[in-house]
This record gives structure tokens, sequence and C-alpha cells, in this order.
């Protein structure tokens, strides 16, 4: 049994006539007859009988067609459905981000983007979390492009390094530390900090920077999310090592430059390979890697 013959089934059931139902399948009566013999022969029932001039479905053709019809019906309404998503002008984008993404380069990549006449109506589906999340709703086809910290060496992901953060300490307003414009890490190691988590994509970046500094912090407490990190600080539980994002400046603390050399955090624009040969991904992809952030 294929689609073909379903399809054949269902032009006859409705038309009740052999050469008409070869005409709405652009093809030929007996392609028709045999495809309906070779159904019925698989079926091991009469799924037609002959009246007049013309065929009707038996008994047993008649519960048949209540299964198949809808079913053919919901096919044809998902392949419109697919269309419709990759469509490079009207589709569909599921973005997944992490947190600190979500503040400037995302509405600033999103709003750009949209602002060309042929993108206006691409619809885009969002999604965050810390970059562990991220990489496992691409590996799921949750999503259908990301952005985080290269995290995995996963083989059906590609990495594109989209835009870098400059680490910096914040402290609460009132902290011994807060009179400083740049303080040395080893001037902070008195104090407890607030760090990431180990589920965080920034946690082994910066245990790896400390690691090669041979520097070792007093860790109060841990936590997923930037915004979170913050808080506590603002509300004195600790200090914290942490990108130089804006919405810093919403919270009681106070942002101080880091003296010792440490890399910038690389960002990355993370897709699963298969994706890029949808062309509203394709598009969406290759705008963001050229694009001025």
């Amino acid at each position: 049994m294929n689609l073909r013959q379903l399809e054949f089934f269902i032009l006859l059931a409705q038309s009740e006539h052999m050469t008409k139902a070869a005409e709405l399948a652009n093809t030929s009566q007996p392609n028709v007859s045999h495809a309906m013999t070779t159904l019925e022969q698989e079926l091991g029932v009469a799924l037609f009988e002959k009246k007049g001039r013309n065929i009707r479905l038996t008994r047993q053709g008649r519960i048949f067609y209540e299964y198949v019809q809808p079913a053919l019906q919901k096919i044809d309404e998902g392949q419109q459905r697919l269309q419709e998503i990759i469509d490079p002008f009207f589709g569909e984008i599921e973005f997944g981000f992490i947190y600190t993404m979500g503040s400037t380069l995302v509405p600033k990549l999103i709003q750009t983007f949209q602002q060309k006449k042929e993108n206006k109506r691409i619809k885009f589906l969002f999604h965050q979390g810390n970059s562990n999340k991220i990489i496992k709703m691409l590996l799921d086809d949750t999503i259908d492009i990301g952005i985080c910290s290269k995290i995995s060496e996963d083989s059906d992901l590609i990495f594109q390094r989209l835009t870098r953060e400059k680490l910096v300490l914040v402290v609460p307003l009132h902290h011994p530390l807060a009179k400083n414009k740049s303080v040395e890490i080893e001037e902070t190691l008195t104090y407890p900090y607030v760090y990431y988590g180990k589920q965080s994509g920034l946690r082994p970046y910066l245990d790896r920077q400390l690691k090669e500094l041979d520097i070792a912090l007093t860790v109060q407490c841990e936590l997923e999310e930037d915004h979170s990190i913050l808080g506590f600080v603002g509300e004195g539980y600790g200090i914290a090592l942490m990108p130089d994002i804006p919405s810093i400046t919403s919270y009681p603390v106070k942002k101080i430059e880091i003296k010792n050399h440490l890399e910038d955090r690389n960002v990355y624009l993370a897709v699963k390979k298969h994706n890029l040969e949808v062309p509203v991904i394709r598009k969406f992809y290759d705008f963001c890697l050229n694009t001025d952030k």
C-alpha cells in the first residue's frame, strides 16, 4: 500500500467513475484500475462494486474511506504547514538564546532583519536558557538556531563566533572595593563570590581562566543566570565575575574593570547542520553572521 494508491482510492470514491478519477489524478484509466486491484488484494476485501456505468464503494470500502480521507487531508495540511514554515519569505524560525543576549543583541538582530521588506512576514518564536539548555534544544530539534557558548563538540552542530563579551567584576555599591575603577583579581580573594553554576556556559570558561592564573575563589553560592547573580550581589551576598552586559546598570552594584589579562568570552551562533538546508533558516543564519553587532 502506498500514498498514490490511497489518493486514487479517494478520487474514485468521490467521483464514482473510473475515467473521471483518472483525469483528476492526471493519469490513465488502466493505472487507476490496476492500483485499485492491487489495493484490494493487499487488503483482502473488495472496496468498490459496479453500479451501471459508475462505481461505488462497498460497505467495507465506506469504512476504509472514513479512515483514509481524513488521514490524507492531514498529510496535505502537514505538507502545506511545512512549506509555510520553510518559505524564505513567510517562514517561521524557532530561535533560542542565552539570557545575556536578550537585552540588546537579539532584539537588534531581529529588528534589523525584519526592517527588510522581504523579511517582514517571517515569524520568530523565542526560547531562552543557559548554554546547556540551548544546545540540548538544538539537538532535540526544539529550536532551529541558537546563540550560546561553545560547550559541546557535537558533530551534528556548527558553531560560528557571533560576538564577544568582556569580563568585569561587580560588587555592592557600598562594598570596600567599590571605590576602585579597576582591580587585580588577587585583591578580591578575601571576599566571598557569587559564582556561575555548573550548568552555565560561562562556568568552564571562568574555571579555565582562574586555573591559568592559579587563583581559587571563595564561593558563597552558585547561580545559573546573570540577573539572579546581579540581584544577589546587589543585596550584599557576595561579589561576582560576569560579562559586561547592559543590565548591570539596573542593579545597585558597581562595575569594576579587571586588570588581569582575561580572554573575552566568545558567544556563538549555533545550528544543526541539516537546518542550513531550510531556506528561511539559512537566510537568517547568513544575515546574523554578516551583520555588524
